[in-house]
């Protein structure tokens, strides 16, 4: 790949419908994104679901990454067509690890089987209150780092030997968020130490395990003190001289969806492509504004050739990890997904199992993507 690979490449998009159309298929197939993230707007059946990463992955030059938002609970795109399986604090509330090695398991054979290669998962985040508003309900695997640590640890296991690729999130970590960041900026202000104490841990523990790192939209003064609302995944302080050069981190770092209002509401479109780049990130996201994309491939073409070469070089490393998708069988989709269902009464009990998440009024954005 490297200096000879398309600059799209930094970019990981969204998808506008269920299928291509014409003029979106000619802008994918001129600028070759490095990725495609697809959301419940884009799933209407397994068949089709399937025919659309299929459609994605042939107009690549490059094999993408194709990924999704699948942990569990409300946030799990695939039970728009299938099972719902359980969410990472009713795995474990139910302490049993082997159902949550399993429920890796169940959710990297799922995804092969539609086409995707990563997961936007493991949440690494520690639930200090499971009732707060801040996007991260039913969604964090343990109450404190050591718990979070041995459940993600699993799951993780899990996932990846069934060939789908990992990513922990949200980098520093922002349980500690009073808001959510999809409508606006956290500012999260503990020191370096508290967060050495708590929310780094189990970033720390799992990064030999992680295929990529996603970075999160919150302000951390202890880091950008002379930045005042400047969001880590921006932050060239927070990605690349602590992420990248204290922790050593040097595989796939890419941002939180930068359409969210966290970033929105705080920095310009051209500066945020920039800055994110320039921060260590090596793909930018941008989720929903998928006629920016475009625009944001202008923008990487200015920045400087080091910065680019890294982050190609670093986009070669991971997609060398990558599996194929399994051939297609709507059996096979049916057996993993009672599997999944099998998983969720085992987790929750018959009669819990049949209540799925619903709307329940005050929704964060990330469950209705």
């Amino acid at each position: 790949m490297h200096e000879s690979a398309p600059l799209g490449q930094l970019l990981l998009t969204g998808v506008p419908g269920t299928e291509l159309d014409p003029e979106t298929a000619a802008c994918f197939k001129k600028l070759q994104p490095g990725g495609f993230i697809l959301f419940g707007r884009n799933i209407k059946s397994p068949e089709q679901l399937r025919k659309l990463i299929d459609d994605l992955r042939d107009l690549s030059d490059i094999e993408p990454f194709i990924t999704i938002d699948q942990e569990g609970g409300r946030v799990s795109r695939i039970r728009l067509i299938g099972s719902e399986p359980p969410n990472a604090q009713q795995l474990r509330e139910k302490a049993d690890l082997k159902l949550i090695e399993k429920h890796g398991k169940l959710t990297g054979q799922i995804l092969r089987t539609f086409g995707f290669n990563l997961d936007l998962c493991p949440v690494l985040d520690i639930s200090f209150d499971d009732e707060a508003d801040n996007s991260l309900k039913g969604r964090c695997y343990g109450a404190t780092a050591e718990e979070v640590i041995q459940n993600a640890t699993l799951f993780n296991l899990g996932m990846r030997k069934e060939g789908v690729l990992s990513c922990g999130k949200h980098f520093p970590g922002y349980a500690s968020a009073e808001v959510d960041p999809h409508h606006e900026l956290p500012v999260i202000s503990k020191t370096l130490e508290e967060m050495e104490a708590d929310e780094l841990k189990p970033f720390r523990a799992l990064l030999p395990d992680l295929d990529s790192i996603m970075a999160c939209h919150s302000h951390y003064p202890c880091w950008d003190a002379d930045r005042p609302r400047w969001p880590a995944s921006l932050s060239k302080n927070i990605i690349t001289q602590f992420l990248r050069n204290q922790l050593g981190y040097d595989r796939l770092v890419m941002t939180d969806d930068l359409d969210m209002g966290a970033v929105l509401n705080e920095v310009t479109f051209e500066e945020t492509i920039r800055a994110c780049i320039e921060a260590g990130n090596d793909l930018a996201m941008i989720c929903h504004r998928v006629e920016l994309v475009e625009a944001a491939a202008k923008v990487i073409e200015t920045l400087p050739d080091p910065v680019l070469h890294d982050a190609l070089v670093r986009i070669e490393a991971a997609k060398k990890k990558m599996k194929a998708p399994y051939d297609w069988s709507m059996e096979k989709f049916r057996e993993i997904d009672s599997q999944i269902w099998d998983l969720r009464v085992a987790t929750l009990g018959e009669e819990r199992a049949k209540i799925l998440s619903v709307e329940d009024g005050k929704r964060s954005p990330v469950e209705t993507y």
